[in-house]
């Protein structure tokens, strides 16, 4: 390649996602338990509420923050974790994903030490280096999945800048305790460092209550999306919560990004936002039955070992063969069945699998019935 198409050494440095990676040797009539992306019909709300916004001619640039009402809206919704929540500590942003990575370009400096969790979601270390900032993995706790707070510690240096917590965690499940979460502020406060909490599964979660960082805006990034709480993952539509001044950074952010998010997407969710804990109950039990399945059928598998997942839509079982993850992974795709390895989640996803139950029952159970016949076969052989 010519010097003047050369890719950028912050791209280069950056794998391609190991998500991805598998669906490319999917069979057209794999079982696919690999993506995180709900199979539930979105409220009926939004879908009307959009069509409308398009047909009343609301297709042009919205403000770069997004529309006020929305704004207002979340700020209403998400005040039971924080009620002096305004609009002005809202900004509307196409997707969560592009939230977080308008959080790392927006805050983080080259040289900057940014703490991820690992096993954690993709995207969080691509991002620290696309910024100039360097990713540290710290390590959860097998079983419940929760932060290592002696590890972190022992990571922070003086170039420390961030701290990334996924709750709900994609891809364990896991869902932060009330002293985890305290001693994460802590250290935040006690170290100089901000956090960035990515809490898009806040919808759902089964046994205990979702725990925000939202009481801790003075410290803290919270972001959200609609995505998976209104089942529109192609809508690309998400918020981020900070103080005010962090927030009017991240409007100038994403003013370079993008403008501004889509408008009638943004009158869709407006319409269904205010009634839609009825639909969120309906889907917390879908997915807590799904929930419920596939933690029976992995605890009757020999060689497998899971703590049921208290939040989220993801197994994250580990196993006990000598192979790889990205090798078990590369059997089971095989054989039909299509996940992610472990080790597409950070070093110490390694020695697990994660399955996505957004996925109805009859699939769980072929693809459980898969892997169930592959675990036999790989033990018989030795693997």
């Amino acid at each position: 390649m010519k010097h003047g198409m050369k890719v950028s050494d912050r791209l280069s440095s950056v794998p391609v996602s190991g998500i991805r990676r598998m669906f490319d040797l999917a069979k057209p009539d794999s079982v696919n338990l690999g993506l995180g992306e709900p199979d539930l019909a979105p409220p009926e709300e939004a879908v009307e509420g959009m069509k409308a916004a398009a047909d009343a001619g609301r297709n042009g640039y919205s403000p770069t923050a997004g529309i006020p009402e929305l704004r207002a809206a979340v700020a209403e919704r998400y005040s039971r974790y924080n009620p002096s929540l305004e609009g002005g500590n809202v900004v509307i942003t196409p997707s969560g994903s592009t939230a977080l990575l308008e959080v790392s370009q927006g805050f983080v400096d080259p040289g900057d030490e940014v703490l991820v969790p690992s096993p954690g979601f993709v995207i969080y270390a691509p991002h620290a280096r696309l910024a100039g900032g360097r990713p540290v993995e710290y390590r959860l706790s097998e079983g419940d999945f929760q932060p290592d707070m002696d590890h972190i510690q022992s990571m922070i240096t003086g170039d420390t800048k961030m701290i990334v917590v996924n709750n709900p965690s994609n891809p364990t499940g896991g869902v932060l305790t009330e002293e985890s979460r305290g001693a994460l502020a802590d250290i935040a406060a006690d170290r100089d460092v901000m956090i960035l909490s990515d809490e898009v599964y806040e919808p759902y979660v089964y046994e205990g209550e979702h725990l925000s960082f939202l009481p801790y805006l003075d410290r803290s990034v919270v972001v959200g999306g609609f995505s998976k709480m209104m089942a529109v993952t192609g809508w690309r539509l998400g918020f981020a919560f900070a103080g005010k001044e962090a927030a009017e950074a991240l409007v100038k952010m994403q003013y370079h990004v993008c403008a501004s998010p889509g408008t009638p997407a943004m009158y869709g969710v407006l319409g269904a936002l205010p009634s839609i804990d009825p639909y969120l109950e309906g889907a917390r039990r879908a997915y807590r039955r799904r929930r419920d399945l596939i933690t029976e059928r992995i605890g009757e598998i020999d060689g497998m070992d899971m703590v049921p997942p208290r939040g989220a839509f993801y197994a994250f079982p580990s196993y006990d063969l000598k192979m790889s993850s990205q090798d078990l992974a590369n059997e089971l795709a095989g054989a039909g069945l299509i996940c992610t390895p472990g080790s597409a989640f950070g070093s110490f996803g390694e020695k697990h699998l994660r399955f996505s139950y957004a996925a109805s029952e009859e699939r769980i159970e072929r693809g459980m019935d898969i892997l169930a016949d592959v675990m036999r076969r790989l033990r018989r052989e030795g693997a």
